[in-house]
């Protein structure tokens, strides 16, 4: 971790900080609060602190994680939190030489409560002893953009786990099943074989409920010529999968064939023409003028992807409004949809790295192919 150190201590350089503190804004049972956090350290635990300063670094955690945190955070100085926030704070501060010093923070890495506890605390110092603590810029997500060649690897194994999960289920899958049968059988395939936990909820959405994006699983039985959205992902030593697929039940009619088509043919366009150095929009129009044009433009609300890393959503973001610029290492979705009210739904997602300045596909699960 220490690489990862100096590369934030130059972005504290360049905002003029003494110190920065990495955090989650609540504790992290579910593993998804904390990804800086475990970026920076490489503690997994759902409770901690890090303090970053020109020349140390401090892991700041209760008596439930000290032994985790010596272990997994070999960089960092133990420092032994009792209590709230508030009792032991400024004395951490004190202990890293940081009195009347500027230390920065991440906005969402802090909750209401947790700001005020800190700048209560810090109020109790003299008034030219106190430090001044300054929102920064999201530095560690910046960092967590760009993966090394380590973190590739563990994001392929995700990948790799999930699109097995989504073959041998989706091969089983017959009208009877329930969505949430097809949601069941899907992670407890995927922890059989090697998955810690899912990256999120799995979406099943079956006939028209696939025209909301983000439905949940119901206790609806799938029929024959239903078409079934299943968004899925896995986590594998913390590193998250995300894929889409959407398949049917029987023979697919014409109508699901035309929407299927320009689906695909916006995604393989896309993952055919994005570059490094594009920003997001421009990746995002590449799809949406593919499905503009064939007239279902309005069917496409959201965007065209995300960043995968230690989250499910991670910079960059390729979307309308996005100016965030590609780059080499960056892991992410393209995954354009159709939305039709009263019918349902396709979305087509692939995880990719961004490679030697051009996308380079992850996810190898089959998709469906009509003869012209």
């Amino acid at each position: 971790m220490k690489h990862r150190i100096e590369k934030l201590r130059a972005k504290m350089e360049s905002a003029k900080l003494d110190a920065f503190w990495v955090t989650a804004p609540a504790e992290d049972n579910g593993r998804q609060l904390s990804a800086n956090r475990r970026y920076m350290s490489g503690f997994s635990g759902s409770l901690g602190n890090l303090l970053i300063t020109r020349d140390n670094a401090f892991i700041a955690v209760d008596f439930r994680y000290c032994e985790q945190a010596e272990r997994e955070a070999p960089d960092y100085t133990l420092y032994k939190a009792v209590g709230p926030l508030k009792d032991w704070y400024v004395k951490l501060l004190q202990e890293a030489g940081l009195e009347g010093k500027r230390i920065g923070f991440q906005p969402a890495d802090v909750n209401v409560a947790q700001y005020q506890a800190m700048t209560k605390a810090i109020k109790e110092l003299p008034r030219d002893r106190q430090p001044k603590l300054l929102s920064s810029p999201p530095f560690v997500e910046q960092l967590r953009a760009v993966k090394t060649t380590d973190e590739i690897a563990l994001l392929q194994k995700a990948v790799d786990i999930g699109d097995e999960a989504f073959v041998a289920i989706s091969q089983l899958v017959e009208p009877g099943w329930t969505e949430r049968k097809v949601a069941w059988e899907i992670e407890r395939y995927a922890r059989e074989h090697g998955a810690e936990a899912l990256s999120f909820e799995t979406i099943v959405a079956g006939g028209p409920s696939g025209a909301m994006p983000h439905a949940q699983p119901r206790d609806h039985a799938l029929q024959k010529g239903d078409m079934i959205v299943i968004d899925m992902g896995v986590r594998y030593q913390g590193y998250c999968s995300d894929l889409t697929r959407t398949i049917f039940l029987g023979e697919p009619d014409d109508q699901f064939k035309t929407v299927y088509s320009i689906v695909l043919g916006a995604q393989l366009t896309a993952e055919e023409l994005i570059e490094t150095g594009m920003e997001g929009e421009a990746a995002h129009m590449i799809a949406h003028n593919v499905i503009d044009e064939a007239g279902y433009g309005e069917q496409f609300g959201h965007g065209l992807g995300h960043g995968v890393g230690l989250q499910i959503h991670e910079l960059p973001r390729l979307a309308k409004t996005s100016k965030d610029s590609l780059a080499d290492g960056n892991i992410i979705t393209v995954e354009p949809g159709i939305y039709i009210p009263g019918w349902g739904g396709v979305r087509i997602e692939d995880q990719a790295v961004m490679d030697n300045g051009r996308v380079r596909v992850l996810s190898h699960a089959p998709k469906l192919s009509f003869a012209a």
